[in-house]
């Protein structure tokens, strides 16, 4: 965190106009968003439109996430993180300043979205998570700082976007910024190193601190003792096994992670209906194990049975979300 020295040496009061030096953008700052070791990120308006100002006096750290959102850019549009708008200087009293102003995304953070909406919302914001997460990957980055507070959920239609890209590291290198309780050093559990699994561990994490939003302390700090609260939850158990492979670093990647999590949401409501009468009427013939056939046809239509299951979900809850808006 940011030491309040520091942060006092870059109090910026409402009203004040943030003029950059290259551009001649104008920006009226409104008020504080938030502050870390990398700076203080100020809500800010420039002509008639709302943008988020990130002001730091290290130059280098706002060239490092000036690439990131660049980065992210090409990756998949804007859907990985906010879009960068401008990069400039602001001479005051002598004393330059760098910033850059990124689009303002708004919304609740996913705890608040989920505890507002319900917890049928857990699978579809966790799988989009994942996609995105593919993407960065893809690309040689890793998020690193990864937690509900940093995700927001924008809409209609929900869909949640990553915002403070401070801890956004290449792969391979040191993780810059962390929160201990979504970090795997924390546990004990891996390096702080800059890998895929990394991310995952912290996306297994965001999902136990849903069922429990005020966290829980460390107490023996290993495995089992995250086993432990995982299976303490009612919520959390059908995420059982994807939670735990991905607390011991078993997944190689997001989308692995992804296509399990789906196969449990997917398999779900099998477990609670009836046999169909064709398994019922087959049952101890030769035949009732799959046919390799049979297997091959399934695995066929596992894409289309993937995107139609995403699509009614997501409209499902959608139809759910504006009923509860207009309500």
């Amino acid at each position: 965190m940011m030491n309040h020295t520091l942060k006092n040496l870059f109090k910026v009061n409402p009203g004040t106009v943030i003029e950059g030096k290259w551009h001649g953008n104008r920006y009226t700052i409104i008020r504080e968003l938030g502050f870390g070791a990398n700076g203080i990120v100020y809500l800010a308006q420039l002509g008639n439109k709302y943008v988020a100002l990130k002001m730091s006096e290290n130059g280098m750290n706002i060239t490092s996430e000036v690439n990131v959102l660049k980065s992210f850019a090409k990756v998949q549009g804007d859907c990985l993180g906010p879009s960068l708008l401008d990069v400039d200087d602001w001479l005051q009293k002598g004393r330059m300043t760098s910033f850059y102003a990124m689009e303002y995304i708004q919304g609740p953070d996913l705890l608040t979205f989920i505890e507002q909406k319900g917890s049928s919302w857990i699978e579809v914001l966790i799988l989009q998570l994942l996609s995105d997460l593919q993407q960065l990957h893809e690309n040689g980055w890793v998020f690193g700082d990864l937690k509900p507070d940093n995700l927001i959920v924008t809409g209609p239609p929900p869909r949640v976007r990553c915002i403070d890209v401070g801890g956004t590291t290449i792969q391979g290198r040191a993780i810059k910024e962390f929160t201990e309780f979504f970090d795997r050093g924390y546990w004990g559990l891996g390096t702080r190193k800059a890998e895929v699994s990394y991310d995952l561990f912290a996306v297994a994490m965001i999902v136990i601190n849903i069922a429990y939003p005020k966290r829980f302390s460390k107490t023996s700090g290993d495995y089992q003792q995250l086993e432990l609260m995982v299976r303490q939850k009612n919520q959390l158990r059908k995420y059982e096994p994807v939670i735990l492979r991905a607390l011991k670093g078993k997944y190689g990647s997001a989308k692995e992670m992804r296509d399990s999590l789906l196969m449990l949401t997917m398999n779900e409501p099998d477990k609670k209906k009836p046999q169909s009468s064709f398994h019922a009427n087959n049952a101890g013939k030769k035949g009732t194990k799959l046919s390799r056939r049979t297997y091959v046809k399934r695995k066929k239509r596992w894409g289309v049975l993937e995107t139609s299951f995403i699509v009614v979900v997501i409209t499902f809850l959608y139809m759910l979300y504006i009923y509860g808006q207009i309500q």
